[in-house]
């Protein structure tokens, strides 16, 4: 009986030591992980923004060292979770927060199976809505929810949700596309071809920059599921489906050169798409899809006009272009509510201009300017047209206009709507700026006659009464009456 009291206190006492054990550990782990950087992050995790730190708190690093789950600070005031490149501070993934948390001690991260940012007035400001059992951030920068159960797998990954950014080895699929960090264009996949698409405000996005694949090692077969796009390390861009061989490579500056920085693939905010490789030092610019500034989608910002090798200014010739704001204001939407009467826009005119990317656009043949106008001119989700009299090709423009291209063929014309209101007062400032200096100059003219014609007047009555000034301008004036006295002879 003794045996058996002792041994139940024995079992007591160990699990009493093992639940103290656990809570201690608990405790621990939470304060290591909320005040330095973790290598993985386990249930109970929680993290508080740091009120001290300016630019990002980081949460957990890879391995190396090079990459870190982190707090980034937005605008001073709020906060995104980011994956960070260590050594250059540059995000390469965002969790997509719907609205950006406040930095503050009562905005919180933590992982309860899923990773949750919350706060107690917005609740739930993300989550990932998973039931993992631990959270790890590899050397790729991919960041993981992992469950360890008897077959150990992965729940959920970064790689999956991509922002504006593809590294190298992770994948892009049919079902995900990049976004540029102000929301405005996408890289996406088609059924055998990578394009990059506008969100202009309209009912449909439209493509500017489109890559058919080569399929010079292996050829896309229809039925064999869709393509991927992948950044892979010997320095290019490939898509590929279902097996090794890519059908088609996209080659960066650095394809069949070796080096050892760590490659990337952005989305830019102007549209462009540009690879970098990291050089110990700097991001280095591999490649970009468009060379040409006038060949991305709106260098301009609206009604602009592109000049190659020139820079910008306003399809608007009244209008200055300033590169800090629009010629015009962004608009949206068409001209078919009932909000907006046809007659409720004025005409702007422009010969010599064209579209940056209209091999992606369809057209109309037409006979002439005046016809490919009417098409437009009575269709109320049409914002301009654009024809060419060498081929008769009618372009129309179903979303408000941004950046034309100049061309030396004047035969290329342009008939674009603007919203009644919209530029008013930079035209009339204009108009008034004109109408000022017209004045002035025709004052500064008037004035100007009328001194020289007093001058001839009182120099001829002087003449005639033989009144004469004093000095060298006696013989000067008396030569120059000689002189025209001879000529008119003669």
């Amino acid at each position: 009986m003794n045996a058996l009291a002792k041994s139940v206190n024995r079992l007591r006492e160990t699990w009493l030591l093992l639940f103290t054990a656990y809570i201690l550990f608990t405790s621990i782990w939470t304060h290591i992980s909320a005040g330095a950087t973790a290598q993985e992050l386990l249930r109970g995790f929680k993290a508080t923004p740091d009120p001290k730190v300016s630019s990002f708190q980081p949460l957990l690093n890879d391995s190396t060292g090079n990459f870190s789950l982190a707090f980034l600070r937005v605008n001073k005031s709020q906060l995104a979770l980011a994956v960070l490149h260590l050594p250059s501070s540059e995000s390469l993934w965002l969790a997509n927060l719907t609205k950006l948390a406040s930095w503050s001690d009562t905005t919180q991260l933590f992982f309860n199976g899923s990773l949750v940012i919350s706060d107690p007035l917005s609740n739930v400001f993300w989550s990932t809505r998973t039931d993992g059992d631990l959270v790890a951030l590899l050397n790729s920068s991919n960041l993981q929810i992992q469950k360890l159960d008897e077959h150990p797998s992965v729940i959920w990954q970064s790689f999956e949700f991509p922002t504006d950014t593809l590294v190298e080895t992770q994948n892009l699929t049919a079902n995900m596309s990049l976004i540029s960090s102000n929301g405005l264009y996408s890289m996406r996949l088609g059924y055998d071809f990578w394009g990059l698409y506008a969100d202009f405000g309209s009912n449909s996005d439209q493509i500017y920059c489109k890559h058919t694949a080569m399929e010079a090692k292996a050829e896309v077969v229809e039925g064999q599921g869709p393509i991927y796009a992948q950044v892979n390390t010997d320095g290019y861009l490939g898509m590929y489906q279902n097996g090794s061989k890519p059908v088609d490579i996209q080659p960066f500056s650095s394809f069949h050169r070796p080096i050892n920085g760590f490659l990337r693939l952005r989305l830019e905010p102007d549209g462009n798409l540009k690879g970098y490789y990291w050089d110990g030092s700097a991001w280095a610019l591999d490649y970009q899809a468009i060379s040409d500034p006038c060949e991305l989608p709106s260098p301009c910002g609206s009604y602009g006009l592109c000049r190659p090798g020139y820079g910008c200014s306003c399809l608007d010739n009244r209008t200055a272009f300033h590169s800090d704001e629009e010629c015009f204001p962004l608009e949206t939407g068409d001209f078919c509510s009932e909000e907006v009467i046809k007659d409720n826009f004025w005409v702007l005119r422009r010969n010599g201009v064209e579209l940056p990317y209209k091999e992606q656009m369809q057209y109309e043949t037409t006979s002439s300017p005046g016809e490919c106008v009417s098409l437009c001119e009575n269709n109320c989700s049409c914002w301009g047209a654009l024809y060419s009299n060498g081929s008769g090709f009618c372009y129309m423009v179903s979303y408000p206009i941004q950046t034309l291209v100049a061309a030396a063929d004047e035969s290329k014309v342009g008939y674009f709507k603007v919203r009644e209101g919209v530029g008013k007062k930079k035209r009339n400032a204009a108009v008034r700026v004109e109408y000022v200096l017209g004045g002035l100059a025709a004052v500064v003219l008037i004035g100007t006659i009328g001194v020289w014609t007093y001058k001839m007047w009182k120099r001829k009555t002087r003449a005639e009464e033989g009144e004469v000034s004093p000095g060298p301008y006696k013989d000067l004036g008396s030569a120059s009456f000689k002189s025209i006295e001879m000529s008119n002879g003669g």
